[in-house]
């Protein structure tokens, strides 16, 4: 499983990798690769920028994409999603978080921090993972309010999207990411600062 601005490593990666699947961790950000790798053992790391990494067709079982986009412009967004269905084995997984806005180089907050985000409306995402070859399987918009001090409600957007045939045996319940699971932190102090880091967003929330 590859999990696409791993962060930390908490709780995506740990809560895969705890269940018993292999996973893959990448971020753009030294600091968060080195904290995972001390945090989730039982995982890899990749200190890499996910826009130019290889990615093998048909190589992973499963792809988690937690709010790892915003920082992206549009054309690389739509790419990383093209690039990200052809790495999915047949019946393959993605699951995708992000802010379901229609917004482009926008000055806001995220989960109580200042960022410059780029994004898409709800139906310009789902169009954008069908366009890659995926079904969507199950799709969720919530309002959210981080547990930060001066975090306000915002919008997110969860898809679950499967690569033709799906396996009998997963269980697409198991993959639903419940708003009561998402919890909001940040890189403790030192870490590089989320407006600087372009595809290395720490996702927050588990599928």
């Amino acid at each position: 499983m590859l999990d696409v601005g791993s962060g930390t490593g908490r709780p995506t990666a740990a809560a895969l990798a705890g269940a018993g699947h292999r996973v893959l961790g990448v971020d753009v950000s030294p600091v968060m690769v080195e904290i995972a790798r001390g945090q989730v053992p039982e995982a890899g790391f990749r200190c890499a920028d996910v826009r130019g990494m290889p990615l093998e067709d048909g190589s992973y079982d499963a792809v988690c994409v937690y709010f790892a986009l915003l920082q992206m412009t549009r054309a690389e967004q739509t790419e990383l999603v093209r690039r990200l269905a052809r790495a999915l084995r047949p019946g393959g997984l993605l699951v995708l978080a992000t802010v379901p806005l229609d917004v482009e180089e926008f000055d806001g907050v995220f989960m109580g921090q200042d960022v410059r985000v780029t994004s898409f409306a709800t139906e310009d995402v789902v169009a954008l993972v069908r366009e890659a070859g995926l079904t969507v399987e199950w799709q969720r918009n919530v309002m959210f309010t981080p547990a930060h001090p001066d975090a306000r409600p915002e919008p997110q957007l969860f898809l679950h999207c499967g690569r033709g045939t799906r396996r009998r045996s997963a269980d697409p319940a198991g993959w639903r990411v419940s708003p009561s699971c998402v919890c909001a932190r940040w890189a403790p102090p030192g870490a590089i600062p989320f407006p600087t880091r372009s595809c290395g967003a720490v996702p927050y929330g588990s599928g």
